[in-house]
């Protein structure tokens, strides 16, 4: 029997996660929710990963937002079926 993991972040690489806040937040909302220059000047995946696999508290801060539009999306998701159960 297999254990599985309950971690969001497990099997996520650092690219993955900035490209799904890319999408979805944009790169304007992404800068100011976190405030860092590799989100707001002339942004983009490669810079942003140098920066956060450099920057541990950065890094921090990009996995808490993350997990943030996992739930999120849950919520929406979860909404919108129990208004369909009506």
């Amino acid at each position: 029997m297999t254990q599985q993991n309950s971690d969001p972040l497990h099997g996520k690489t650092l690219q993955m996660i900035v490209e799904h806040l890319v999408a979805y937040y944009g790169w304007d909302e992404l800068g100011n929710k976190i405030d860092i220059k590799c989100f707001k000047d002339n942004p983009s995946v490669n810079s942003s990963l140098k920066f956060l696999r450099k920057t541990p508290w950065a890094r921090t801060k990009v996995e808490s937002l993350y997990l943030y539009s996992l739930r999120k999306e849950q919520w929406a998701s979860e909404k919108k079926l129990n208004s369909g159960k009506q």
